[in-house]
């Protein structure tokens, strides 16, 4: 090991920066190279002398020094964060024959003599974050959350000592949205969970959840006390910065002081990712971290933007997840869960427990009715269980060679186990379930619906969470939603854990919830098969609750996206006694049942009525950025050049639209012409 240098007669402020260059240098030796040249405890020395400089010279500290890292005091509670690109989901694929097709999709999109390369990285098993730098230095960090919005965890982050709070260059870019995975070793979780039973506390049960409990602690100072690290995969926002592949990405990422995992590969062909991915199915046990899958993208983004986007995920990437980890148990009981709109879910309880992807499964659902007839498993089976993408559990198989003959059928029960109200049978087209008759006032199902009618994409009430949920229905406060806009805060001060602060934020949710709007009530009433998209398609053409109330079954199947079985069950709901009881009630209290569509600018939007098509790499925008971009303004993104696009708007290395744009005479921007006329720059 390299010596330490020791102090020198230096001024304090020279000093402090000579050692702040030196702390930097060694922890990218150690996180980004693996090839650390000093130790730990040479490094703590280090630290511990410019934190004394520190001390004695406040006004030499700054925001990037690493003694920040330790974390000041506990901040008040989570600041929403709105993604400028969309955090999107990657599809999943199972074996060999799935990850053919996708690259076959990707040729397809491309064109049979493309030349396609593939970056594969290992798909680490902990929580996605967004880090984002603001000319180099560390501005703000958020967790995925919805993919659009997600939590600013900027306090914790700060103290993971593998992200740099400054980017390693001379010559940042203006905005730097780096992405990647946080994550726990499983020998930090070993050293917690040590601790744990020390302290006679139920040990965590694995490291991903203890990593995102971990980010959501509102003391920074219990943050930096568990290790958690982080590998970079990818950036969201640039600006000043141009990328043109993966590959490139990568190595920009480890530049600028990322650790990025070193088993990624650059693959000339699927024959390659195939081998790649069976050669970690076992491998990757010997790893110190967990990992359950392989992500596969295309190299080139040009290509990328060509291949494209569906609403949820990217078209050029997909997840190759790792063969699921199998168990055999006996199906010991069944208990009966209520569910938000009152169905019937058996929960079937393992005897014994099984070990599982590092974790002991003790119980899983068995979805509903007609799976269970399907299935026909019974109390006693021998019985198959899986972890589905090493997440959730469930009973793949039933051994019905080893039975007995004394193993029973499972019975339904004809009372509600919350409630007691009577169950009935519930048929669709495609299954059946048993559910509640009085969903509206179950005590089972009515957390949930709570907690759904909470949420940030429907009535938004911040400070309703799952367990306040079932502290307001177990306390008898609330029997309905309804009861939510009745609550007092005496009532609140004299629950357990329910202070003035929190007591009062509740409340000030609950008020702010009143003037959201028919869009987000629909889908937060739980009326079975009616979402946030179908909301939103319905208050379009009826703007008004009265009006849906009254409007016959064939006018609401008419509504785009709609049909004839999702206009029974809103029907159902409305003609019902409790539906309509409820929604007599919200009126009384205030809530607002109307929508109302967003006013035109004046003088126009600039892009209304113009079909713009996009080609090549842009600086400011990803697909899904620029797509936004151009809805906001009032056009329509098209995916191929004709007669009757208004512009195309050319970026770096673009495809064949740019020829067939000049061949056809399609007016050409750049992307600085476009942001002149959206207004944007």
């Amino acid at each position: 090991m390299a010596k330490t240098t020791t102090a020198s007669p230096a001024a304090p402020a020279d000093r402090a920066a000579e050692l702040r260059k030196q702390l930097d240098h060694h922890n990218h030796l150690y996180y980004v190279e693996a090839a650390p040249v000093i130790s730990d405890r040479e490094f703590d020395k280090l630290l511990q002398e410019l934190a004394n400089i520190e001390k004695a010279h406040p006004e030499l500290v700054t925001p990037d020094s690493p003694t920040q890292r330790v974390g000041g005091a506990p901040v008040p509670g989570f600041k929403q964060v709105t993604h400028k690109v969309p955090m999107l989901s990657i599809e999943n694929s199972y074996d060999e024959g799935d990850l053919r097709k996708f690259d076959a999709d990707v040729k397809k999109a491309l064109g049979a003599s493309a030349v396609v390369e593939y970056v594969v990285e290992l798909k680490i098993d902990g929580v996605s974050m967004s880090i984002t730098y603001e000319n180099g230095k560390l501005a703000f960090a958020a967790t995925r959350g919805s993919g659009s919005v997600g939590d600013d965890v900027t306090h914790n982050v700060k103290t993971i000592a593998a992200i740099p709070l400054k980017l390693n260059t001379n010559s940042p870019p203006a905005i730097f949205e780096a992405r990647g995975e946080v994550y726990m070793t499983r020998s930090e979780l070993a050293r917690i969970n040590a601790e744990q039973t020390k302290n006679k506390q139920e040990p965590y049960k694995n490291a991903r959840n203890l990593s995102a409990g971990t980010l959501k602690l509102l003391d920074p100072r219990e943050c930096a006390k568990r290790k958690l690290s982080m590998f970079a995969y990818g950036s969201g926002a640039i600006d000043g910065l141009v990328i043109k592949k993966q590959s490139e990405m990568l190595a920009k990422l480890k530049e600028f002081g990322f650790p990025v995992n070193p088993h990624e590969r650059l693959c000339a062909s699927i024959d390659e990712v195939i081998a790649y991915c069976k050669g970690w199915d076992t491998k990757r046990k010997e790893l110190p971290y967990d990992t359950d899958g392989i992500v596969v993208k295309v190299n080139d983004w040009a290509q990328r933007e060509r291949i494209g986007y569906t609403a949820k995920v990217p078209k050029w990437a997909r997840a190759f997840k790792f063969e699921a980890e199998q168990g055999t148990t006996k199906l010991g009981a069944v208990v009966f869960h209520i569910g938000k709109f009152g169905e019937l879910t058996p929960v079937a309880t393992f005897d014994p427990p099984v070990q599982l992807a590092g974790t002991t499964v003790t119980h899983a659902s068995m979805h509903n009715a007609s799976w269970v007839a399907e299935m026909d498993v019974r109390i006693g089976d021998t019985v198959v269980v899986e972890k589905k993408g090493e997440i959730i559990p469930q009973i793949v198989d039933v051994i019905k060679a080893d039975r007995k003959g004394t193993e029973t059928v499972i019975t339904w029960p004809e009372n509600c186990p919350e409630c007691g109200g009577p169950v009935v049978k519930q048929e669709s087209a495609s299954s059946y379930n048993f559910i509640c008759s009085n969903p509206e006032s179950c005590s089972g199902g009515m957390w949930k619906r709570l907690e759904g009618y909470a949420r940030k994409t429907r009535m938004e009430i911040d400070g309703l969470g799952r367990e306040v949920a079932i502290q307001l229905v177990e306390s008898g406060l609330v029997k309905s939603v309804a009861d939510l806009y009745r609550l007092t805060k005496k009532q609140l001060l004299a629950l357990e854990k329910f202070a003035d602060t929190k007591a009062q934020k509740l409340l000030d949710g609950i008020a702010a919830s009143k003037d959201r709007g028919l869009a987000r009530l629909l889908p937060a009433l739980a009326i079975y098969s009616v979402g946030e998209k179908m909301a939103d398609d319905l208050v379009e053409e009826f703007p008004d609750i009265d009006l849906i109330i009254a409007a016959k079954p064939e006018d609401l199947a008419r509504v785009k996206g709609w049909g004839p079985e999702r206009a029974k069950y809103l029907r159902a709901y409305f003609d019902g006694e409790n539906g309509r009881k409820l929604i007599a009630e919200l009126k009384e209290l205030g809530i607002k049942m109307t929508h109302d569509k967003k006013a035109a600018p004046v003088g126009g939007l600039p892009l209304a009525g113009k079909t713009i098509v996009v080609t090549g790499t842009l600086v400011n925008y990803d697909r899904v950025g620029i797509e936004t971009a151009i809805k906001d303004a009032g056009g329509k993104a098209s995916g191929s050049v004709s007669k009757k696009t208004d512009f195309l708007l050319l970026g770096e290395n673009p495809g064949s639209k740019h020829a067939k744009a000049k061949e056809l005479g399609v007016k050409i921007i750049n992307e600085d012409e476009f942001r002149q006329i959206i207004g944007a720059g």
